[in-house]
Parts: C-alpha cells; structure tokens; sequence
C-alpha cells in the first residue's frame, strides 16, 4: 500500500510539473508573438529667425563708361592723351582736321552777310515807305503791300541763312573731341594722321574709352529664392583675388525689381568708393550678402528633411503613428533649413527620417 501511494503522488507530481511547464512555455510563445514599436527620436517644431550669408560672385564695373567715336569726317591732327591719361570733365582730348568743314564755314558766313545787307535794304525801304505814307495820296496800299512782302521773304532768307551758318558752325565743333566727364583713358585705337570718321573705315573701333574709375559698381544677380530677403541700404562684403587679406565693403544702391528671364535672378548694384585705386573694373569678386529675416520661420535639423522622388518633406508623429508632410526649403545655416509647409509650432517631428519611413507606421518616441 505503501509503495502504491508513493507511485501515485509521483504520478500527479510530474503531471503537475508538465502542466506547468506547457503554460510557460505558452505565455512565451504569446510574448514573442507580440511585434515590438521601433523607438523614435523626435523633437517638437519650433520658429526661429535665422541669419545667414548667401556667397555669390560678382563683377565689378566702371561707373560710367563710355566709346568715343567721331562725330564728323576727318584726319587726326592732334592727339592729348594715351591710355591711364586721367582727364576732367571739357578736357580736350583729341582734335581732327577737315578741310571741306572750313570752306564750308566760310561759305555759310559769306551768305549770311549777303543775305543781312539784302534783309536791311529792304527794311529800310519798307520803313521809308511807311513815313512817306503818312501824307494821304503819296504811297499806293500796292506798293506799301510789296514792300512788306520783300522785306518778310528776305527776313525768311535771313533766318535761313543763320541757321546754315550755325549749322556747319556745331558741325565744326565736332573737330574738337572733348571729355563728357572725370574718368581714365583706358584704351586708344588711333594714331595721327589717321582717317576717322562716323561711318566707314575708320569708325570699326572707338577712337577712345574712357572711364569712371574713383566710384565704381559692383553687380551681383541674386536667385529668385533669395530675392525676399534684401532691401536698399543693406550692407554687404567682398573680396578679389588680388588683394586676398583685404575685405572691402559696399551698400545696395539699386536693385533691377524684375528677373532676368535666363537667369532666374534680379540684378542687383552696390555703389563702391575706389578713390585708392585698389580695385579695377573688370574684376571678379566674391561677394557675401547677410540674409536676414524679418519674420520668424520654422527650423529644423538637415537630418530631419527627406528629398527624394516623392518630393522634399519631413515625417510628424500623430498617435504614434508616422506621416509625411511635403515642405519647401528656404535659406540654409550649418546644421539647420527653414521650412515651408502645412505645420504648426509644437508638431513632433522625426529628428533622423528617411524613405523607409512610411505613411502610418507605429512608432514609440522619446
């Protein structure tokens, strides 16, 4: 009996064992079963005003420039000035000879004397035969009429001739080829003696080309992206390769209020003070323009922006659940990108998202 018992107990000891053993190993089946939430680090959104430097290159030009040519036919008889001649406003710079000009001149001057003593003749006689009409019966209203007829058709010649006169008087000036304004002579395609003209042989190339060297320009196109962000008066720097130590600056004067369509960009000009000489027209810069907002945008990490074939967005968390939010990008700092697009401040956003991040995925955050 004893033995039997002690069987029995054994039996349900070890039933008892297997019992158990089945529930645990079914309560790991059912952990293991249970998909785990991939951990997610986000931040939440946030406005911020963002200061960048936009480096772009940029071209410096005289302030005022100018080819000369000749106005009239002649020979070079006189040459004042060669290339870095500094010249002033009325300088003469270079005088021609015409021959034909001067027959011309005096020509015009000889028929504008005949014709004064012809219109002073006939005036005289028109007034002589006013006083003696003053008597009834002296003078016929016909011959008063004829009178005043000649003396306003040899006033017309008179006119006409002045004016022939003063003509081919301008067209003589023209010999004397002065500066419109301060500048340097920066280049000379003429020697004596040589045949100018305006039209021709001659006139292929300037005669001279001066510029405005002591107040030059600076211009830089500007993208359409960037065009927002600047106003007159702004401040920029820049440098040239030739003098690499040294930073110059310089003040938005104008700005061109429209895109060049090939370029997608507004031109834009800054005023540059070169009374040193330092810098020379023609030459490249690189030019660093301040972008600063004037309103607070939304910033987020580069990590945080997905660009792929969807489009550019970043990925907000709502309930746990993942979801794309296209956005624009503006200006660039470091580690940091403005966004535009449907958010809102606070929005917790993926801090490390890329393409493999879908549409509703379940994720736990922290």
């Amino acid at each position: 009996m004893r033995n039997s018992r002690f069987i029995s107990v054994a039996l349900y000891s070890l039933l008892a064992l297997g019992w158990l053993a089945g529930c645990g190993s079914s309560g790991k089946k059912t952990e293991a079963a249970a998909p785990e939430k991939p951990v997610t680090e986000t931040f939440l959104l946030k406005k911020d005003k963002m200061s960048t430097a936009l480096q772009l290159p940029g071209e410096l030009i005289a302030f005022q420039q100018v080819d000369i040519y000749a106005k009239v036919t002649g020979f070079v008889k006189e040459l004042k000035v060669d290339i870095g001649s500094e010249v002033t406003t009325g300088q003469l710079l270079m005088t021609l000879e015409a021959p034909e000009l001067t027959s011309q001149l005096a020509g015009a001057e000889s028929r504008l004397k005949s014709q004064e003593a012809i219109y002073m003749a006939s005036k005289a006689n028109y007034d002589r035969m006013v006083e003696t009409g003053k008597t009834p019966g002296t003078v016929s209203q016909n011959d008063l009429d004829q009178a005043a007829a000649k003396k306003n058709s040899d006033l017309a010649q008179l006119d006409a001739a002045t004016a022939a006169h003063k003509e081919i008087g301008i067209m003589r000036g023209y010999l004397e080829i002065r500066a419109p304004f301060n500048g340097i002579i920066t280049a000379r395609n003429v020697n004596l003696g040589a045949y100018v003209g305006p039209s021709g042989k001659g006139s292929e190339f300037p005669l001279l080309t001066l510029q405005e060297q002591k107040h030059l320009r600076l211009a830089v196109s500007i993208p359409e992206a960037y065009t927002g962000y600047l106003k007159n008066g702004d401040e920029v720097t820049f440098r040239v390769k030739s003098l690499p130590d040294e930073t110059f600056t310089a003040k938005i004067k104008r700005m061109a209020g429209a895109l060049d369509l090939r370029l997608r960009a507004e031109r834009v000009e800054m005023d540059v003070d070169n009374n040193a000489k330092k810098l020379l027209p023609g030459m490249v810069a690189e030019v660093s323009i301040p972008l600063s907002g004037s309103d607070s945008t939304f910033v987020v990490p580069k990590t945080a922006l997905v660009n792929s074939a969807e489009g550019i967005y970043v990925i907000r968390v709502e309930n746990e659940k993942t979801k794309k939010v296209a956005v624009k990008k503006g200006r660039e700092s470091g580690e940091n990108v403005e966004v535009f697009g449907e958010l809102k401040a606070n929005d917790p956003l993926v801090k490390k998202a890329n393409e493999e991040m879908r549409d509703g995925t379940s994720v736990s955050t922290k």
